[in-house]
């Protein structure tokens, strides 16, 4: 039978009561991290467009990443961001952020849009159309990427002009950003 040394519990005891000196004691407090649960993201984001961009200057071609993120909450809230960077990841985190500061609610009536809106932006053309309950979005492209994280149930669309994603999604953005709610004065 193995016998413990005389001072083994005076150890326990003293590093208990210092145990804030003993850092790295416990696996969650290593690093900076932390025993907090994962928190859930607050919004969606899509990645609609990445594109690597040149620009030639003196000594030669200059590459950079243009990224274009759309952002959601699925519960009416959407904003849209496009920004430049050295590599896609900068380009991206950058987008992010400015989608963040572009958000706005969308004004719906029921599960739909509350009237028709058609706008030019650009070279895009679209027309948003109200739906009834149940059809779901009848869209594509851009329009529906930027509809579905807005959370518009029940919608129709129709992009007319160009095919260009970033500005059917500024068409989009703005369309939706033009609805009004009708307001009923009682008698």
């Amino acid at each position: 039978m193995l016998q413990e040394p005389a001072d083994y519990s005076f150890n326990i005891i003293f590093m208990e009561e210092n145990k804030k000196q003993f850092k790295g004691t416990n696996k969650g407090e290593r690093r900076g991290r932390s025993d907090k649960p994962f928190e859930e993201k607050e919004f969606d984001s899509v990645i609609l467009d990445l594109a690597r961009v040149t620009r030639v200057t003196k000594g030669g071609k200059r590459m950079r990443f243009r990224a274009a993120v759309v952002i959601g909450d699925r519960k009416g809230k959407v904003g849209f961001g496009i920004a430049k960077g050295a590599d896609v990841a900068l380009a991206v985190s950058k987008a992010t952020r400015l989608a963040k500061k572009t958000l706005f609610k969308i004004a719906l009536s029921k599960t739909t849009i509350p009237h028709w809106v058609a706008l030019k932006e650009h070279s895009a053309q679209i027309l948003l159309k109200p739906a009834p309950a149940g059809s779901g979005i009848i869209a594509g492209g851009a329009m529906r990427v930027v509809l579905e994280l807005g959370g518009v149930p029940d919608v129709v669309g129709k992009m007319l002009g160009g095919n260009n994603k970033v500005n059917n999604a500024r068409a989009t953005i703005k369309a939706l950003k033009s609805l009004k709610l009708r307001t009923v004065s009682k008698k």
